[in-house]
């Protein structure tokens, strides 16, 4: 079973009932015994970081998310729920997230209509598991106005293609790079408290909003996207198909 967190943030019933409609069970929940006991554990959201944060410590889920991050479960975070792994975010000032993934949540670039809604195109490389069978440059459906500056994301030659290296990810091999040498687009002292990340390499599916961004991630067991699968139609399906296959095989 999946279990689908309940913080007051996102469309719960959106996710519940996509992965219904796939013949994947799933529950929206509160209750961390709940989370503790699932297969697999979802973090979709909408609004505020810090907000979002608030919500969870105010529901007492945050230890209970950091145990379903601790990487002996697959776990999928969508849209808030993937900027809410990194360290930091910026919106509505600089604050903590759940610093399983080292990076920072930046705002959008001007001269964009923001926020970013709509579909748009994501490239890959074939390395992440949750685009198996879905071809690079496949549309999404996004609404954000801010993104995730990664931190150790790999950078396949379809990440290169002469863009400045100050408009993607820091160039690291690892998500444990010291972000304290001052790497371009992270905060200062900022590095995961998830020892089920460490070592590991964080792979990233790609995206262009005025700026090239991470718009998927896999570390480990740990998945997240920028966009909502749940929105986006034929290859949405396929992606919670692909996450619900990861966790039926216990990869």
């Amino acid at each position: 079973m999946i279990a689908v967190i309940d913080y007051g943030r996102g469309n719960l019933g959106s996710v519940e009932k996509a992965f219904r409609r796939i013949g994947m069970p799933a529950v929206i929940t509160q209750d961390p015994r709940s989370l503790d006991e699932a297969d697999a554990v979802v973090l979709p959201g909408d609004g505020a970081f810090h907000d979002a944060m608030a919500n969870l410590d105010r529901l007492g889920l945050v230890p209970a998310v950091r145990r379903a991050l601790d990487g002996s479960r697959p776990f999928l975070g969508i849209c808030l729920g993937y900027q809410l792994l990194f360290s930091t975010s910026e919106e509505f000032g600089e604050g903590r997230g759940l610093d399983v993934v080292p990076g920072a949540v930046r705002r959008l670039p001007a001269g964009r209509k923001i926020p970013h809604m709509g579909w748009n195109r994501v490239e890959h490389a074939g390395e992440l598991r949750l685009f198996d069978g879905i071809p690079s440059g496949a549309h999404f459906y996004f609404v954000h106005s801010f993104y995730p500056v990664v931190a150790g994301a790999s950078r396949p030659a379809l990440t290169e293609g002469g863009l400045r290296q100050t408009r993607v990810a820091p160039d690291a091999r690892s998500v444990a790079p010291d972000a304290r040498s001052g790497a371009p687009g992270v905060a200062p002292d900022v590095r995961s408290d998830a020892s089920a990340t460490q070592g590991l390499p964080l792979r990233a599916a790609w995206c262009e909003y005025g700026v090239r961004f991470a718009a998927a991630i896999e570390v480990g067991r740990i998945h997240a996207t920028q966009f909502h699968p749940e929105k986006s139609q034929r290859w949405g399906l396929r992606m919670l198909e692909n996450f619900a296959a990861i966790v039926k095989s216990g990869r």
